[in-house]
C-alpha cells in the first residue's frame, strides 16, 4: 500500500471529483437520480429523502445511522465525514431548533456543497466544518451523538478516529457508524490497491478488529445492531453502537 499521505490524498481527490460530479465511490454507481433510488436500500425513508435539500445525497453511505441513533430535540449531533449533508440535515430535523448538528469532512468541496444546500433551504441549527475525523475540529466533552455513515473505513488511522470521537463526546453520549468491515482478509492485490482503498473496501477491517478498535478508545456496550450483504463477500455492511461512559 502506498504511503499514509497518498492515501488521503486520493481519498480527498476522489471524493473532491464526487463533489463536483464528476465521479462515484462507496455505494453508488453515480449521483443524483441513482443516488436518491439506492436511498431506500440503505434504509432512509421516502419521508426522509423528501425532507433534504435535493442534491444533499451523493448515494455514498452505507445505512441510515441517524434513524438508529435517534437524536432527541436539542442535542448536538456530530456527523464524521459528512460529505454533502445528508445526515447532517436528517439529524437537524431531530434535534429541532434548539439542537445543534455538526458536520465535519477533509474535503472542501464536500463543505462548500453542504454549506450552499444549507444556506438554500435556511437550515439554522447546522454547521460545516473543514477537518479530519483523526483530528476533530472540537472541545471536548461538546456532543451527546456521533454518527457517521460508511467513512471510518477510509481512514488509515482507524483507533484515532475512535479515540477522538470518545474525547468529544460528552459522559453518555452515543455513538452509532454505518461502515464496511471484512469477514476474512482481502486477496493481497486489493488489499494494495488504492482503487480499492477509495472505493471503501481496501481500508476495511476485519469486524472483530474493528470492535476491539473501538472499545480500546474506551466505549462500553459495543454492539452490531443491524448488518447486510454488501457488494462481494468478503465484505459486509454493519451498524455499530457504543457509548461512553
Amino acid at each position: 500500500m502506498e504511503e499514509r499521505i497518498d492515501i488521503r490524498t486520493a481519498v480527498r481527490d476522489r471524493y473532491g471529483a464526487i463533489a463536483e460530479g464528476k465521479g462515484c465511490g462507496c455505494g453508488t454507481s453515480g449521483s443524483g437520480a441513482g443516488a436518491t433510488c439506492c436511498a431506500g436500500e440503505l434504509g432512509y425513508s421516502e419521508a426522509e429523502t423528501a425532507s433534504i435539500p435535493e442534491g444533499a445525497n451523493l448515494g455514498l453511505g452505507c445505512g441510515a445511522p441517524v434513524a438508529l441513533a435517534a437524536p432527541k430535540r436539542g442535542e448536538t449531533v456530530l456527523d464524521l465525514g459528512s460529505g454533502a449533508g445528508v445526515d447532517v440535515f436528517l439529524a437537524a430535523r431531530e434535534v429541532g431548533p434548539e439542537g445543534r448538528v455538526i458536520g465535519v469532512d477533509m474535503t472542501p468541496a464536500m463543505i462548500d456543497r453542504a454549506r450552499a444546500h444549507a444556506a438554500k433551504k435556511s437550515f439554522a441549527n447546522v454547521e460545516f466544518r473543514l477537518g479530519e475525523i483523526e483530528h476533530l475540529p472540537l472541545p471536548d466533552a461538546s456532543v451527546d451523538v456521533i454518527v457517521s455513515n460508511c467513512v471510518v473505513n477510509l481512514s488509515p488511522e482507524k483507533a484515532q478516529v475512535f479515540r477522538e470521537a470518545f474525547r468529544v463526546l460528552k459522559p453518555g453520549g452515543r455513538m452509532l457508524l454505518s461502515d464496511l468491515v471484512l469477514e476474512r482478509p482481502l486477496p493481497a492485490e486489493t488489499r494494495d490497491s488504492i482503487e480499492a482503498y477509495v472505493g471503501c473496501i481496501g481500508g476495511a477491517s476485519l469486524r472483530g478488529e474493528y470492535l476491539e478498535l473501538i472499545r480500546g478508545a474506551g466505549f462500553l456496550g459495543v454492539e452490531v445492531v443491524r448488518e447486510g450483504r454488501y457488494g462481494a463477500e468478503p465484505v459486509t455492511s454493519v451498524q455499530v453502537r457504543a457509548t461512553k461512559p
